[in-house]
């Protein structure tokens, strides 16, 4: 007969240990429930543990503030955070399992570098918070945007795509961006709207930003450099000139590079080309009118109408200023008559003259003092080839050293005048082309060639002199016959004193005298005294001197008698 064995006390502990483990098994995990009653605000679920749990209605509504649509025998998931409390029910969470399944699903979709939906809720230091269907995530405000946004009110409480940018579930934090998912789809935009562009095309647009060398322009969705080189013909300082930030505009689009993705537009590329047809508009040699647009220090441009300019080089400006920076004979936007000098029309360049405008003053001086006439003017300046001459019409001419004064050169002849001083002077050359006219001042004065002999009063010839005038201080004489009139004074009249009288000489008389120089007034000095020592020299050096054994008579005997021809 067979007997049945008894449960033993440790057959009881064992069974629920079982019992129990399983049960602690539940904690930190995510179940499904059934809803067994509805108390209040309170739903009662069954999760298959040996109680039952209670969970907020409000962990059940679709969304903060609306009502929960949930009755008995709905099956439910939950989050069970301890198998029994103080009171001996389950502790349940609704919120906590709808977070927990959100971190699943997230975890997946950060993994494959999926967008995530969210719904900005609420504004933290730095930034604002999202609810990722039960997951809160971080947006910090550098990414809520591609431009920075100050009232974000329009963005909350609206479902909208994030990218997450890292996450640590353990800490239970999350970083979502949207400003990539606006870039992402900006890329796409851009790409497929620059697909559907061709060179060429004329499209309108939206002036977005200005700077010191163009324009961007959103072409809706893709932007464009308007260079400011490209806004017109004329010549355009800054594009706030012409455009402002805002204005729709019509541009064409000249380049694009498929790879940058950068887009050149153009607006004067929809205007008619001024260039057309300037070489027969513009022809060289005619006169124009124009206004001065820019200077530097090569020349001025000149407009000869919107779009076209032309260069005013610096040598083409004046006759007669020189080495003198172009901003002091014209100013801009002042109005000038120009000479075409040469047209390039495929390079687009116009070289124009100014001074070509007016007559040429050289020319003119040359029809109103012809060579040989006499002109007067002022000491410009001294150089050490000779002086320049202020002229009419502006003009200089220059007086060699050498046509300065008779007999004299070099800086002694330079000396004689002084800057300022107004002088006249004989017109001996003119060159228009090469803009010189050479003078000459002592073509002006008596006595360049003695009338008697020939002899030209050069510093230290001997000539004969008639004596004019009598006086205390010296004599006044005159070379040859009808040459230039000059001075002995009384210490040059011989080398003794008792020869040094000038009552010794009479009105009329001649005799020889050496030229010594020329005063102030280019008139000639003369000296006996220097004639003698000059003689004495010459006849010591030929005949010998009186360390040899021969006096000083017997060597100007000599020099008489060979004089003689005995």
């Amino acid at each position: 007969m067979a007997t049945t064995a008894n449960p033993t006390r440790d057959d009881f502990a064992a069974l629920l240990n079982q019992t129990l483990g399983d049960e602690q098994g539940f904690e930190g995990r995510v179940v499904k429930g059934t809803v067994t009653a509805i108390e209040n605000d309170m739903a009662v679920i069954d999760v298959g543990l040996k109680s039952e749990g209670r969970v907020a209605l409000r962990e059940f509504a679709p969304a903060p503030g609306q009502k929960a649509d949930l009755k008995v025998g709905d099956e439910v998931e939950v989050y069970v955070d301890r198998v029994e409390n103080s009171m001996g029910e389950a502790m349940l969470s609704r919120d906590r399992a709808r977070r927990e399944a959100a971190w699943d699903k997230l975890e997946t979709e950060f993994g494959q570098g999926a967008r995530v939906d969210g719904v900005i809720f609420g504004r933290v230091k730095g930034g604002f918070t999202v609810d990722l269907n039960g997951a809160v995530a971080f947006l910090p405000g550098s990414q809520v945007d591609i431009r920075p946004v100050r009232d974000v009110t329009p963005l909350m409480d609206i479902p909208q795509p994030f990218q997450i940018l890292k996450m640590d579930r353990r800490r239970g934090n999350i970083v979502v961006s949207r400003r990539a998912v606006l870039e992402e789809t900006r890329a796409e935009q851009r790409t497929g709207l620059i697909q559907s562009l061709h060179e060429g095309q004329v499209i309108e647009g939206v002036v977005k930003n200005i700077t010191d060398y163009g324009a961007f322009v959103d072409l809706g969705g893709i932007d464009g450099l308007l260079h400011v080189t490209d806004l017109s013909y004329k010549r355009v300082g800054h594009p706030s000139e012409m455009i402002n930030i805002g204005d729709t505009v019509r541009v064409q689009i000249i380049r694009i590079n498929r790879e940058t993705q950068r887009i050149s537009l153009g607006m004067k590329q929809l205007e008619s080309d001024p260039w057309e047809g300037a070489a027969a508009k513009y022809p060289i040699g005619a006169k124009f009118t124009g206004r001065v647009t820019n200077i530097t220090e090569y020349g001025a441009f000149v407009e000869l109408e919107p779009g076209i300019e032309g260069l005013v080089h610096v040598s083409e400006m004046s006759w007669t200023k020189k080495n003198v920076h172009p901003g002091k004979i014209v100013s801009t936007s002042q109005e000038v008559d120009v000479v075409i000098l040469e047209v390039d029309a495929d390079k687009r360049r116009i070289s124009l003259g100014l001074k070509q405008a007016i007559s040429n003053p050289w020319e003119a001086f040359a029809e109103k003092h012809p060579v040989g006439s006499t002109v007067e003017g002022e000491v410009k300046n001294a150089t050490e080839f000779g002086l320049f001459i202020g002229l009419d019409g502006d003009v200089d001419g220059m007086v060699h050293m050498s046509d300065i004064a008779w007999g004299v050169s070099g800086e002694e002849a330079l000396a004689l005048h002084h800057k300022g001083e107004t002088v006249q002077a004989v017109v001996l050359d003119i060159d228009p082309e090469k803009e010189r006219i050479s003078l000459g001042m002592k073509q002006l004065e008596r006595g360049g060639v003695v009338a008697t002999g020939g002899d030209k009063l050069n510093k230290n010839a001997i000539i004969t002199v008639t004596v004019l005038s009598v006086g205390d201080a010296g004599l006044d004489v005159q070379a040859g016959d009808d040459g230039a009139v000059g001075f002995i004074k009384r210490g040059d009249l011989g080398r003794d004193r008792d020869e040094q009288r000038p009552e010794r000489f009479q009105v009329g008389q001649k005799f020889d005298a050496m030229v010594t120089g020329f005063d102030r007034s280019k008139k000639p000095t003369f000296s006996i005294k220097a004639m003698q020592i000059a003689e004495e020299k010459q006849a010591v050096a030929q005949y010998g001197s009186s360390d040899s054994g021969a006096s000083l008579g017997d060597i100007l005997g000599a020099a008489l008698n060979k004089a003689r021809g005995e």
